[in-house]
């Protein structure tokens, strides 16, 4: 069993960083394929930009976020500091605001995930 936590760190501005949304949703993806393994898919600093642009229909990745939604959280400070805090309330992922308003990579890596960043 193998325990992940993809973490997406890209903001929404380039080409570049459209590549590490899609990679980081993919890693994702096969980790929650494999019934056996634990898989968390964090949206964190410029990365909960994206949550509003995965949530519209109309988005190229909105099925593959979709496959992998559940597993789903966004940085609570990060939402309102980059001003997507009611998309992301409204999406119905999990915020997380476990260390000063953050999510805690300590909890995940005492945990034992394997920390993956895009």
């Amino acid at each position: 069993m193998a325990k992940a936590a993809v973490i997406i760190l890209a903001g929404t501005d380039g080409h570049e960083n459209l590549g590490r949304l899609a990679n980081g949703l993919e890693a994702a993806k096969e980790f929650a394929e494999n019934p056996e393994d634990d898989v968390e898919l964090i949206f964190d600093g410029a990365g909960t930009q994206w949550i509003p642009e995965l949530e519209d229909e109309d988005s190229d990745y909105h099925e593959l976020y979709q496959a992998v939604k559940d597993d789903t959280s966004a940085c609570d400070f990060c939402s309102g500091a980059f001003g997507v805090e009611d998309a992301v309330a409204d999406s119905g992922v999990d915020v997380l605001d476990d260390h000063d308003g953050h999510p805690s990579v300590r909890s995940l890596v005492d945990d034992e995930y394997e920390i993956i960043t895009f």
